[in-house]
């Protein structure tokens, strides 16, 4: 049932906020984020939004898994996708600013593990009857994109020089592009439908590496944004509970 796959992807986020708070992880940040999102397509379960309540839940639980179980991955100091090790890897760093951390996580989630997802939920032929509830759950991720500035402002007062040093030179961060990533992540579903199961891994592989290369790209933008970005960063907190604490505010819930 949807209620009960919702519920367990909420209780295993909870896991990783609590695990990142008790070792100040900024880690922590995509997953207070990825609440909201959970949240916010349980609302649209209830409300009947979706064609098939009960498939919807199913995809949120195996595309919000890929992500919770990369993380077990990493924290066991196994290796996860290279695109999860990367945009994971990051959060040791103090230099990355919270905007990046947020998109690094989206960059990764949506481009490599919601196309998987999809085929999981929907394999073969199946695919193309969940076209729609796979756009209505885009449309919640949009929404989430749409305030997600309100919400970094919360807690980094300097977002806005973004504009004025990356101007048109570098829109890496600031037009970060969840349409394009959302029709790569369809495409890619489809590719895996036609494609033969021993040559799935192969494709699978690719699109790891090029997202892990987008990620390198969100994080080291040139040439000019990363001057803005230092004067960001200096400005932000480093109470990684404060953060997590506003990022899944109600004031921020989009």
């Amino acid at each position: 049932m949807a209620g009960a796959d919702i519920a367990v992807v909420l209780d295993r986020l909870d896991g990783v906020i609590a695990d990142t708070v008790r070792t100040g992880g900024r880690t922590g940040y995509f997953a207070a984020m990825y609440r909201k999102v959970t949240l916010a397509v349980q609302d649209a379960v209830v409300a009947g939004r979706f064609d098939d309540s009960d498939r919807a839940g199913h995809f949120l639980r195996i595309f919000a898994e890929r992500y919770l179980d990369a993380y077990r991955q990493w924290r066991s100091e196994e290796h996860p996708t290279a695109a999860w090790e990367a945009a994971f890897e990051a959060s040791r760093r103090w230099r990355p600013i919270i905007l990046q951390h947020l998109l690094v996580g989206m960059n990764v989630h949506i481009n490599l593990d919601l196309g998987i997802a999809a085929i999981t939920v929907a394999p073969g032929n199946e695919l193309a009857g969940l076209r729609a509830d796979f756009d209505r759950i885009n449309a919640i991720l949009a929404d989430l994109v749409d305030g997600l500035m309100d919400a970094v402002g919360a807690v980094s007062p300097w977002v806005g020089l973004l504009d004025r040093f990356g101007g048109r030179t570098d829109q890496t961060l600031i037009r970060f592009s969840i349409e394009i990533a959302r029709h790569r992540a369809w495409e890619l579903a489809m590719q895996l439908a036609a494609a033969p199961s021993d040559e799935r891994g192969e494709i699978i592989a690719t699109r790891d590496m090029a997202t892990a290369r987008l990620t390198k790209t969100i994080l080291t933008p040139g040439p000019y944004l990363p001057v803005g970005l230092l004067f960001i960063r200096l400005r932000e907190s480093n109470d990684v509970r404060q953060v997590i604490d506003l990022l899944g505010s109600d004031a921020s819930r989009m």
